[in-house]
């Protein structure tokens, strides 16, 4: 399957980010669509863009980014949602959709772009660094408090 990238939008309606809820839910599923949607209004306030990928029969893959800036990544584009929905999963379009936000940063001013995944997500891990050439290079730590 020839993927291109005419079927990559962001989204920036109600109606499409509740038709990215089941995709994103596959990865965040913690989350109601009533929590992501709070959660979503506040995180594009903050300059969170939602991205899809279309299949034929709908959103394939979605990725959560923003802008940032910090001494160490400089200005980078950090990926803060990659998932791809189950029934396309290894058909390319996480690759595709992430090719495209690399080229998003770029035209944006952006050096790097950052991703975190999960510990327990070898596969993921696997696809970031041999098939998208990015390097681990830290640990994230956290805290509930």
């Amino acid at each position: 399957m020839a993927l291109s990238t005419e079927n990559i939008v962001e989204l920036t309606e109600e109606n499409q980010f509740l038709e990215a809820f089941p995709v994103v839910n596959q990865l965040r599923t913690d989350l109601t669509e009533e929590s992501y949607m709070e959660f979503l209004t506040q995180m594009r306030q903050n300059g969170y863009k939602l991205f899809a990928i279309y299949g034929e029969e709908g959103i394939a893959a979605v990725a959560g980014v923003s802008l940032q800036v910090n001494f160490y990544n400089k200005k980078h584009a950090f990926v803060y949602d990659l998932v791809t929905d189950e029934k396309y999963r290894s058909q390319g379009y996480g690759y595709k959709l992430l090719s495209y936000i690399e080229s998003w940063a770029k035209l944006n001013g952006a050096e790097f772009v950052a991703i975190e995944s999960g510990i327990q997500r070898k596969d993921a891990h696997r696809f970031y660094e041999k098939k998208l050439n990015y390097n681990k290079w830290c640990y994230s730590f956290r805290k509930p408090i």
